[in-house]
């Protein structure tokens, strides 16, 4: 994995709990990126490298500056720093963008672009927006996005130039949680039934030329889903982000034993046991005990930490970012594995 030290350009703050760092781009040798990926930030708190990854939501050959947007969680120990403490002309530590929900756009192709968001889940897809209706001069692109409220909206100016720029080529329709009292839009979630309601309102495209884009809460990317499958969708015209939260890995972490268990890890052709509590991952431990283990967004997705499994038993949280024949093949994740075994031997690299 490559590492960058970037200069923060501007910060700009999208709503009351979100900002957007702008980096400058390297002088020489400009970071390349698709359209969907995420950069991972190292930032240094109370003596320790803290990773956490984030969607770029600037587009790839359009925006001058690499882009990435945060939003601030309750008790969030790196988001809430960052908010803090991080100004313009400070530099910040990242790993190269990764990532395997991408959209690349074509200017031969005249398609459908879809895209479901709810809340921070438009950090990825309003880059993938841009890209498509610069590059994809004959294609339409419809977004679907969900909040609370007006001043919840992120990238709401933005999203208003782009639909007065490119008129019927971009379809917006906002969905409104807690709604103002003039709100004339649609109201509540979106679930199942709004999901079917809205796309029929939306321009028709064959079902071969019209492919959809979810990122959200899980509850929001199911019922969508759930609405594309009754409507006969191709399942490979589907796509989601699935960075799960920390609820969800807590749940899977109760989902196991309580037993800790010793671990072997190759790396660097040298032998290491490392003892993995229930309440850990593979990765976590490794690091706990100062192994220089390989890793980056940290929610099964990116591969960094991949490892190949030589014997055992590993439980993964979240698989979705190895393929069937990886898997088969015994890799695993480090970043959300648990050992189920006591005979659990992990080469890494």
């Amino acid at each position: 994995m490559k590492t960058y030290s970037l200069k923060i350009k501007e910060i700009t703050r999208e709503t009351s709990d979100t900002i957007t760092i702008h980096f400058k781009q390297p002088l020489f040798s400009k970071i390349k990126y698709k359209s969907g990926q995420f950069l991972t930030i190292i930032v240094p708190i109370n003596g320790k490298n803290e990773r956490r990854a984030y969607s770029l939501s600037s587009a790839p050959n359009i925006d001058e500056n690499l882009s990435i947007t945060i939003k601030m969680i309750e008790n969030g120990l790196v988001s809430n720093y960052v908010d803090k403490h991080f100004k313009a002309g400070d530099k910040m530590e990242v790993v190269e963008p990764m990532g395997h929900f991408c959209l690349e756009p074509d200017k031969n192709l005249e398609r459908h672009i879809v895209l479901f968001a709810a809340g921070s889940g438009i950090t990825p897809l309003i880059s993938m927006a841009k890209s498509v209706l610069v590059f994809e001069p004959k294609s339409t692109v419809s977004l679907i996005y969900g909040n609370r409220s007006m001043q919840s909206i992120i990238f709401k100016q933005t999203i208003e130039e782009m639909q007065k720029k490119y008129g019927t080529r971009f379809n917006v329709v906002h969905v409104l949680s807690r709604a103002e009292e003039d709100w004339i839009g649609y109201k509540g979630r979106i679930d199942k039934t709004l999901t079917i309601n809205v796309l029929n309102l939306l321009p028709k495209f064959d079902n071969d030329k019209t492919e959809y884009f979810l990122c959200g809460p899980e509850g929001m990317m199911t019922a969508v889903t759930e609405a594309l499958v009754y409507l006969q969708t191709p399942k490979e015209k589907i796509h989601h982000e699935s960075f799960f939260s920390a609820s969800v890995k807590e749940e899977a972490n109760n989902a196991t034993d309580n037993v800790s268990r010793t671990v072997t890890i190759i790396l660097d052709n040298e032998e290491y046991q490392i003892s993995v509590k229930p309440n850990k991952t593979i990765l976590e431990a490794g690091l706990d005990a100062g192994l220089d283990m390989p890793y980056s967004c940290q929610s099964g997705l990116c591969t960094a930490c991949r490892g190949k499994k030589k014997s055992g038993e590993v439980k993964m949280d979240e698989d979705e970012g190895l393929s069937e024949m990886e898997i088969k093949e015994g890799y695993v994740l480090t970043c959300v594995g648990h050992p189920m075994s006591e005979d659990v031997v992990i080469e890494i690299g």
